[in-house]
């Protein structure tokens, strides 16, 4: 018996008028960090854990609002979308971090850099959103081909796991930078947050141009991936929007809250990895019942669960390793100087 795979069209929440209004509140948030940023500072902690803690309470109320609008359904969605790009934000933040240290940005410049990667990445994620979309409407083995990219990034992701990761980067090897200093040439020093500068009547591009570039760049690797990880948890261009923005909104001060613990985390990649692959059979399952109805489908709030105990888990794990790891410092310190006493003692 033939079935028929063509999909209907995508059902969505996002009326006109609430698309506007999502857009300017979204421009009115980017022009306040805009302004924020327009003056370089190192930024404090108290700082940061207030942008952090708006940019949390944001998606809360949010979430809520479509409850009341438009049901538990969508909200549920929204949630269960926003916890999958948060946490894999967080590893955005991590290769942020190894960009600022390798490029040697001062520490007043990091946020204006963040705030870049963080418009680059919107404007990306909007561009694959629509891709997104026009894909699903073509019929429902476009389920199976994002279940596949996912499937593929989460052995990647858990096989550089399970090497160690990335702990360096390279910036001579970087395919954007080597093509930016085959056009113009680089300074060696920043300008503060100016991209280029005029030297000897001749316009050179400065160590910030490199780093912006290399962020776009992994801008865009990071949203082939969570775009499809999102549309693995609901299937409305709004909500896969909306899931988008709140989670990089708040990236830049979220930053500088999580910048000594993010290399706690050790354990973080194992858990995107698990999440990612969850996320993958849950599109191929999507895909196979469309063809064999008998077959089932995982629903969102068992996807949230899943989510949620993943993260939590590869957490506690990560905290345990680490204080595990301070005991066997502190015994060996310890020994170190009990023998350090005994050594004179003998000696007499």
């Amino acid at each position: 018996m033939l079935v028929d795979t063509s999909a209907a069209p995508l059902s969505t929440i996002g009326t006109p008028w609430l698309w506007a209004a999502t857009v300017l509140v979204l421009l009115g948030l980017l022009a306040v960090d805009f302004a924020i940023t327009r003056r370089p500072h190192a930024v404090r902690m108290r700082e940061a854990v207030g942008w952090t803690v708006f940019y949390l309470a944001l998606p809360v109320a949010f979430g809520f609002f479509v409850w009341w609008r438009f049901g538990g359904t969508p909200a549920v969605e929204f949630f269960t979308g926003y916890v999958v790009e948060k946490s894999l934000s967080v590893d955005n933040l991590f290769v942020f971090m190894l960009l600022l240290a390798a490029f040697a940005v001062p520490a007043q410049l990091a946020q204006r850099v963040l705030l870049y990667g963080i418009v680059g990445a919107l404007v990306l994620r909007a561009v694959f959103i629509a891709a997104g979309a026009a894909v699903l409407q073509t019929g429902t083995w476009a389920f199976l081909l994002f279940g596949g990219v996912l499937l593929i990034t989460a052995a990647k992701v858990l096989r550089d796991a399970m090497r160690g990761g990335q702990h360096a980067i390279d910036i001579d090897k970087m395919r954007s930078v080597r093509l930016l200093r085959r056009f113009m040439p680089v300074t060696d020093e920043y300008h503060g947050s100016r991209l280029t500068v005029r030297r000897a009547g001749v316009r050179a591009l400065t160590p910030m141009a490199l780093v912006v570039a290399a962020v776009f760049m992994t801008d865009v690797v990071f949203a082939v991936d969570s775009v499809p990880a999102v549309y693995g948890v609901t299937e409305d261009p709004y909500l896969v929007f909306a899931t988008n923005a709140f989670a990089l909104l708040g990236l830049r001060a979220l930053y500088f809250v999580l910048h000594n613990a993010l290399s706690s985390l050790r354990y973080l990649n194992h858990g995107l990895a698990l999440i990612l692959a969850f996320i993958g059979v849950k599109l191929v399952l999507h895909w196979a019942h469309g063809v064999w109805p008998a077959l089932p489908e995982v629903p969102t709030v068992l996807s949230l669960a899943v989510i949620i105990g993943v993260l939590l888990t590869v957490t506690l794990a990560s905290l345990a390793a680490n204080r595990r790891d301070a005991r066997v410092l502190a015994a060996a310190a310890r020994d170190d100087v009990g023998s350090a006493t005994e050594a004179p003692a003998l000696r007499r």
